[in-house]
C-alpha cells in the first residue's frame, strides 16, 4: 500500500471518532437508565421505580435512541468534517446538504419507478433505500473529495459569487441527486456482499471472534482499528438483529437497542452481538495492562522509577478506567515489538474467552466503567466470568513482561539506554499553570511554528503536518508527557498523550496563535 493510501486511511479512522465517542459516551447513561429499570434492582433501590426516576429514565432512552437512530447523519457529518484538508466547517454543512439530497432522491426513485427493495426505511421522515451506516459513511466520503477539489475554484467574473465555498454545495447537490438515481438499482448485491461477509464471520464462531481481536490490536499503532470497529458496530458486519418488524444492524447499534427496549433479538442471543463489543476488552484493559505498568516500572533503572512512574501510572489509570491502552501500549511497542506480538494475541484470546463464556457487555471502550455500568449492573451479563479472566490475565501480563524485558533487555520506560538529558526533564502537565510552557515545548520539539503546517487530534494522538522532520526533537516531546512518537510519512508525526490530547490540542493551537499575532 502506498503511503498516500495509508495516510487515508489514517485520517479516515480519525474521522469515525467524533461520533463513535459521542455514543460511547451516550451509551453509558442509556446502561445506567436500563439497569435502573432492572426489578432486581429496583428491589434494592426502591426509589428508582418512583414516577419521578422513571421519566427520567424514559427520556434518556429516548434520547439515546434519536442519537443511535441517526447514525448515518452522524457519519455523513463526521466525515465530511474530518476528511476535508481545510475551510472544515464549510464540508461538514455540505455533508448535511449532501445527505438530504441523496436520500430524497433515493426517495423519488421509489416512489416513481415501482422498484422492490427489501432493504427500505425511514430516514429523517423519507421511505428510502436503508443504508445504514454506509449511506452516511459514502456521502461523508464523496462530499469530503468534492469539497477538497472544488472549496477554492474560481469561476468566470459572471458567475465568479457561486465559486469557493459555495460551490461546494451546489457541486454536492448534483453529484448526489445523480447518485441518488443510481444507487437504488445497485444496492441490492452490494448489501446482499456486505451481509455475507457479516455471515462469514457469524460462522467462523469463536475463531472469527480471535480474529477480529487479534486484529483490533495489530491495526492500533496504523490508526486503523477505528474502521475495524466502526464498521462491526454499525454494519452488517456486526450482525443482524431482527425485532420484531424492525431490522437493526451493527453490534453496537443491537445492543443499545436491546438496552433501550429490553426486548432480545429474535434471531440471535444477544452474547452473538457483545462478541465484538466492550466484553472483549475488558480483561486485557481492566486488568492485563495495569499489570504490564507495574512490570514495567518494577523492571526500571532504580534511578529512573522516580521519573517513569507517572508516567506509567498515568497510562495505568487510563487503561484501567476508560479502556484507553495507547499510552502504555506505545511506551513498549517499538522498542519491545515482540511484547507488542504477545499483546495482540492475548486481545484476541480475551475476545474469544469472552465469547466462549457467554458474556454479555456492551458499549465500546472496555475500561472499569463498562464493566459495572453494563456488566455489574445488568442482568445476565456474566461479568463476574469476565473477572475471573481478568484475573488471569494481570498474573499473566505481568509475569511474562517481567521477564521478556530482563530477558531480552528491553529498554521499556526506565531502562532507555542513554542518559536523561536536562532537555528531556518531564514537565508537571497536571499543572495548569504550566500550560503556556507545555505548548512551547511541544512547539519546540515538532521543530517550531515554522515548521509545523497543520494540527489535529484524535482520541489519544496529536497528529501534525510539518514541513521538515529532521526539526523534530523526539527528546523534549517526550519530555512533555508523550508515550510514543509515530512518524508515518516524512511529512506527518503523531504524539501519542492519552486522554489528555484534546487539553493539548487546544493549548498548542492558542500558541500558534499567539506567535502567529506577534510575527
Amino acid at each position: 500500500m502506498s503511503q498516500k493510501w495509508k495516510d487515508y486511511f489514517q485520517q479516515l479512522g480519525t474521522s469515525f471518532m467524533l461520533p463513535i465517542s459521542l455514543l460511547a459516551a451516550t451509551g453509558i447513561f442509556l446502561g445506567l437508565a436500563a439497569a435502573s429499570a432492572n426489578p432486581q434492582i429496583q428491589e434494592i433501590a426502591p426509589f428508582l421505580a418512583s414516577g419521578s426516576v422513571m421519566y427520567v429514565t424514559q427520556l434518556i432512552r429516548k434520547i439515546a435512541g434519536i442519537l443511535f437512530g441517526n447514525i448515518p447523519l452522524l457519519f455523513a457529518i463526521s466525515l465530511s468534517l474530518g476528511m476535508a484538508k481545510k475551510e472544515k466547517p464549510i464540508a461538514a454543512f455540505a455533508g448535511v446538504i449532501g445527505f438530504l439530497v441523496f436520500n430524497r432522491s433515493m426517495m423519488y426513485v421509489l416512489e416513481n419507478t415501482g422498484l422492490q427493495l427489501s432493504a427500505v426505511g425511514d430516514v429523517l421522515g423519507m421511505k428510502t433505500v436503508n443504508m445504514d451506516a454506509l449511506g452516511g459513511i459514502l456521502v461523508g466520503l464523496v462530499t469530503a473529495a468534492i469539497h477538497n477539489k472544488y472549496y477554492n475554484i474560481k469561476l468566470p467574473d459572471a458567475i465568479a459569487f457561486f465559486g469557493g465555498k459555495r460551490f461546494v454545495a451546489i457541486a454536492v447537490t448534483v453529484v448526489f441527486t445523480i447518485l441518488g438515481q443510481i444507487v437504488p438499482f445497485v444496492w441490492a448485491p452490494v448489501s446482499g456482499a456486505i451481509t455475507a461477509v457479516g455471515t462469514s464471520i457469524m460462522k467462523l464462531g469463536y475463531f472469527g471472534t480471535f480474529l477480529f481481536g487479534l486484529l483490533e490490536r495489530a491495526l492500533l499503532p496504523f490508526g486503523l482499528h477505528h474502521i475495524l470497529n466502526s464498521l462491526a458496530r454499525t454494519t452488517e458486519i456486526g450482525g443482524i438483529a431482527q425485532f420484531g418488524q424492525e431490522t437493526v444492524s451493527g453490534a453496537l447499534l443491537i445492543f443499545n437497542k436491546f438496552l433501550e427496549t429490553g426486548a432480545v433479538p429474535d434471531n440471535m442471543e444477544i452474547t452473538e452481538v457483545t462478541r465484538f463489543l466492550a466484553q472483549g476488552k475488558i480483561p486485557m484493559m481492566v486488568f492485563g495492562m495495569p499489570a504490564a505498568a507495574l512490570a514495567m516500572y518494577r523492571t526500571a533503572d532504580d534511578s529512573k522509577k522516580a521519573i517513569v512512574k507517572p508516567l506509567l501510572l498515568a497510562g495505568a489509570l487510563a487503561a484501567f478506567t476508560t479502556g484507553i491502552t495507547e499510552p502504555l501500549e506505545f511506551s513498549f511497542l517499538f522498542v519491545a515489538p515482540m511484547l507488542y506480538a504477545f499483546h495482540a494475541v492475548m486481545a484476541g484470546l480475551s475476545f474469544m474467552l469472552a465469547h466462549v463464556v457467554g458474556a454479555a457487555i456492551g458499549n465500546t471502550q472496555g475500561g472499569v466503567i463498562d464493566l459495572l455500568v453494563f456488566g455489574a449492573l445488568q442482568p445476565n451479563s456474566k461479568w463476574y466470568m469476565i473477572v475471573l479472566i481478568g484475573l488471569v490475565y494481570a498474573v499473566i501480563y505481568y509475569n511474562v513482561f517481567k521477564w521478556a524485558i530482563l530477558k531480552f533487555n528491553f529498554a521499556t520506560p526506565g531502562r532507555e539506554r542513554e542518559a536523561l538529558e536536562e532537555t528531556a526533564k518531564p514537565i508537571n502537565t497536571k499543572d495548569n499553570k504550566n500550560d503556556d510552557t507545555l505548548a512551547e515545548q511541544i512547539i519546540k520539539g515538532l521543530g517550531g511554528k515554522e515548521n509545523i503546517l497543520a494540527v489535529e487530534n484524535c482520541f489519544t494522538r496529536l497528529r501534525v503536518d510539518i514541513a521538515d522532520m529532521k526539526r523534530v526533537d523526539e527528546k523534549i516531546l517526550k519530555a512533555t508527557g508523550a508515550s510514543g512518537i509515530i512518524k508515518p510519512n516524512p511529512n506527518h508525526v503523531q504524539v501519542v498523550y492519552g486522554p489528555k490530547v484534546t487539553h493539548i490540542k487546544e493549548i498548542v493551537d492558542n500558541k500558534l496563535e499567539e506567535l502567529g499575532k506577534a510575527v
